[in-house]
């Protein structure tokens, strides 16, 4: 399998398959209106407006299932981050990440680069501390662990990278402009 055989379902409730971005550099995240990383949608954005031209297509997938810090249905959602954020790149249907109802995008995502860690510095510390006492064993599986995990997939359709949401935002930046 390759990560063109999925698809997500955008918000009119069609299937969009990731066939359709074939040749194309991805950056997959969950995301969140009420998390503290969601300050994160303005660099998300930023690529978005530098690198759209270049190739790059942004798979926004919001996603509930951390601390119920997505609440309200996916109008609500987008024009959130439209008023807030100003995002251009279009929204996924809500959707699930880890469990029997995780998209099976996820599945896939998660079977090709699993966790790593969340880095060094404060954020990652209280990461860490937090989902021990959600997960003591969070460290061993590839489990998404909150919102704002990036996958990144090159034009081949390989995925590249994974960025924990506590990743420095010029990092993925760097990693998604050396591939376009």
């Amino acid at each position: 399998m390759s990560i063109y055989d999925y698809s997500v379902t955008n918000t009119a409730g069609e299937e969009v398959s990731l066939k359709n971005y074939e040749g194309k550099v991805l950056l997959i995240v969950n995301t969140a209106t009420g998390c503290g990383f969601t300050p994160q949608y303005e660099d998300i954005e930023k690529m978005y407006e530098d690198y759209h031209e270049k190739g790059l297509e942004i798979i926004d997938i919001p996603c509930n299932q951390f601390m119920g810090q997505t609440p309200g249905t996916d109008e609500e959602i987008h024009e959130f981050c439209t008023l807030h954020y100003n995002t251009q790149f279009p929204q996924m249907k809500k959707s699930e990440v880890n469990g029997e109802n995780a998209l099976p995008l996820y599945g896939y995502l998660k079977s090709q680069k699993g966790f790593e860690g969340f880095g060094k510095g404060m954020k990652a510390m209280a990461m860490g501390a937090m989902l021990s006492k959600i997960d003591k064993n969070y460290k061993n599986n590839p489990e998404i662990k909150w919102n704002f995990t990036k996958f990144v997939v090159d034009r081949q359709g390989n995925v590249v990278a994974r960025f924990e949401p506590t990743a420095d935002m010029a990092e993925v930046a760097r990693c998604v402009a050396s591939l376009l």
